[in-house]
């Protein structure tokens, strides 16, 4: 009796999905249409945007039938589009042109509107009969259909490199904005704190030595404001320093680092270690300070009563999870602190998930690449 009811279950879904085709089909045979209608205005002009539109409306359809195709053949079909750049519309349009997706995609479409709409009609018959013949085999021709599919959608080896590139050049700029903005960062913490307790030390001694002959008293005050003004200007240094690289995380490494944000952070934090290794210390910085930022943006917006932090190696990446039982909505888009972790994650080819509903609660998944350079030597990790 299962086995029967798993029958009828994979005909109606072939059926189905016949049904999905047809309709994909139908859509993809307009938007061919609309697509060449476009190129040819293009010497008009209006067919730039016409061009842009019914692009984007095509890439929606085939990013959904490779969802489709995916789950039919029980794998992921990546979407292969190069970001398109802001700007003015022929930059746009442009870009849309040197996109190899493009090219696929309208090989795909007229693929899918006239050889793919007929393979969705034989489908739809073949499905009615499979559901009313028993012994027929399910839907031979939605089976090619899926496999047409998979060939004329998935990323291509160019559409590949081509989009590895852009992320490469992307993680660049990013890389080098950061560092110009640190820099700008470091000089103004010196300018503003340090180098002005400096002058201010200075001018102290100066008058000190003037004085030192004709009021000692007066000499002795000033000798004081020195070495207070000296203390101030050695413990900016230090804040300037923790910024740049904390000793805990040259100490302890990133579990530790972490350990010790989770103490300081105003809410009970609890930190699940599954680290068994030290990696770069780049890593690890970008690492502690996207967990800083989750934590501060956990303290400031959620609302949240407690927060988890878990750390893990998962084959060559570092895996660090941040959860918290606030209210939700966080959003990278919104330009936050979310995204500025993104970007200081993709500088290392990491990448950042949040999955934050309204309600909460809020879970940040941050994936880094990296490889483990030496074993684990801090006070909690057991070692000698």
């Amino acid at each position: 009796m299962v086995t029967g009811e798993s029958a009828l279950r994979r005909r109606v879904a072939a059926l189905l999905r016949s049904v999905e085709f047809l309709v994909g089909g139908v859509a993809s045979l307009v938007l061919f249409v609309l697509q060449v209608v476009g190129v040819v205005l293009v010497v008009v002009w209006v067919g730039i945007p016409f061009t842009l539109a019914a692009g984007t409306a095509i890439r929606w359809v085939a990013d959904r039938r490779r969802r489709l195709t995916g789950r039919v053949l029980d794998r992921t079909i990546e979407s292969p589009y190069l970001q398109r750049p802001a700007g003015n519309l022929l930059g746009r349009f442009g870009a849309f042109l040197r996109d190899p997706a493009t090219r696929r995609d309208a090989r795909w479409v007229l693929v899918d509107g006239t050889l793919g709409l007929a393979l969705a009609v034989v489908g739809l018959v073949e499905g009615i009969l499979d559901l009313l013949f028993w012994w027929l085999p399910v839907s031979l021709s939605g089976r090619a259909h899926v496999q047409v599919d998979a060939a004329l959608l998935s990323v291509s080896e160019k559409s590949r490199l081509a989009l590895r590139v852009q992320q490469l050049t992307e993680s660049r700029a990013v890389q080098v904005d950061a560092s110009a903005a640190e820099l700008r960062r470091i000089e103004r913490d010196l300018h503003d704190g340090a180098q002005a307790r400096l002058v201010s030390l200075g001018m102290s001694l100066a008058l000190a030595e003037e004085q030192l002959a004709r009021d000692p008293d007066a000499t002795r005050t000033l000798l004081a404001e020195a070495r207070d003004a000296s203390s101030d200007a050695l413990a900016e240094l230090r804040d300037l320093v923790r910024g740049i690289h904390p000793p805990v995380l040259a100490d302890r490494g990133l579990s530790g680092a972490v350990q010790a944000l989770a103490l300081a952070t105003p809410l009970p934090v609890e930190v699940v270690d599954g680290l068994t290794g030290r990696s770069a210390a780049p890593l690890e910085s970008a690492l502690y300070f996207a967990v800083a930022e989750s934590l501060t943006n956990v303290v400031k917006h959620a609302d949240a009563s407690r927060a988890r932090v878990s750390l893990a190696r998962v084959d060559d990446s570092i895996v660090v999870e941040v959860d918290d039982d606030g209210h939700g909505g966080a959003d990278p888009a919104r330009g936050s602190g979310l995204h500025g972790i993104a970007r200081r994650l993709s500088a290392f080819d990491g990448t950042l998930t949040v999955t934050s509903p309204a309600g909460g609660p809020t879970r940040i998944v941050m994936v880094l690449p990296c490889a483990s350079s030496s074993p684990r030597t801090s006070p909690s990790s057991g070692t000698a």
